[in-house]
């Protein structure tokens, strides 16, 4: 049985990651810490589990935590869990800024534990078969690729440039960029982006779009913003367009859904079906754990799509295309 802490419940994702935790037989949910006492106690009586009002006691008693705290958080509550000896499971992005990454890497490396990035997307049950028809190589050499990462804006500290690290850019560009290198075995070799904040008036950029390049002069786009409406029918979209010398694929991660139409709400909602990929990422990370494996997703894929991210930015900055690596 692997004992699971949570630390923080700031980003929305901590309670998806909690139910998952509770449904799976091999991992126990032993507690949760919560700089909000409130919150964190509301949400420990949530998923029948105690609260802690520090990390180091609840460090104490478990073997391995997911940390869904403020990005600008994340390194120094992955540094202490290394200390204690508890393999880590770290939202995205990785952190704020590459050198952060790196000592979360390094210092996890040094205590012997597992440092996982949160990137569910790869346990979408559609991106998976994508995976395995590229692997067969059925639309030949892929040659170009348009993503969408498109959401609602989250509001709170995610659009506290100190807290978050930036905007939509940093958080919708991690996602799609890591699927892409999952699928090619590829890295990003230049980006040029446009970054700015025309929708919600907010302190941080709310708009992104993206030309990257791959190794083998792969060509893509990417969509990073929150441009979807408060009325939209979902939080928003992750699509992939990938076009090869022999066909093309069209991938919608959440298109295994149906349509509400709600009175109580007002509005047209969308209902998931699907593969929770939530659910997938946990038992991946717990699986890791038990057997002493390494977690499908890990920290040095997390530290790759930061450095695509930050370097959006620094290329909107200068108005030039970045190179990497």
């Amino acid at each position: 049985m692997v004992r699971i802490g949570i630390l923080s419940l700031a980003h929305m994702h901590a309670y998806s990651y909690a139910a998952a935790v509770n449904a799976l037989p091999n991992a126990e949910l032993v507690g949760i810490f919560d700089p909000e006492k409130e919150r964190g106690e509301k949400g420990a009586k949530q998923f029948g589990t105690r609260f802690f009002s520090s990390p180091q006691e609840l460090l104490k008693e478990v073997d391995a935590v997911i940390i869904c705290s403020e990005n600008s958080r994340h390194k120094e509550l992955t540094l202490l869990a290394a200390e204690h000896g508890c393999h880590v499971l770290c939202e995205k992005p990785i952190a704020t800024n590459l050198e952060d990454a790196r000592e979360m890497i390094a210092a996890c490396e040094r205590a012997g534990v597992k440092l996982a990035t949160a990137f569910p997307v790869r346990f979408s049950k559609p991106v998976q078969e994508v995976k395995e028809l590229l692997d067969q190589g059925r639309i030949g050499q892929v040659v170009a690729i348009r993503g969408t990462n498109q959401g609602q804006m989250p509001g709170g500290w995610f659009i506290d440039p100190e807290l978050a690290g930036g905007g939509a850019v940093i958080d919708h560009t991690v996602h799609v960029v890591d699927v892409i290198r999952w699928f090619l075995q590829k890295e990003f070799v230049s980006v040029y982006a446009e970054v700015d904040s025309r929708i919600w008036g907010i302190p941080t950029d709310d708009c992104g779009l993206l030309s990257l390049e791959l190794e083998g002069g792969i060509i893509m786009t990417q969509d990073a913003s929150w441009s979807r409406p408060r009325t939209n029918p979902t939080w928003g979209n992750v699509t992939l367009e990938i076009v090869g010398t022999a066909g093309v694929i069209h991938l919608d991660a959440f298109a295994e859904n149906f349509l509400v139409y709600s009175d109580g709400k007002g509005r047209i909602l969308e209902r998931f079906f699907g593969l929770d990929m939530d659910s997938g990422l946990i038992k991946d990370f717990v699986d890791a754990v038990e057997q002493g494996r390494d977690p499908s997703v890990s920290g040095y894929d997390g530290l790759k799509a930061l450095e695509v991210a930050l370097a959006a930015y620094e290329s909107a900055r200068t108005r030039q295309p970045v190179s990497l690596g």
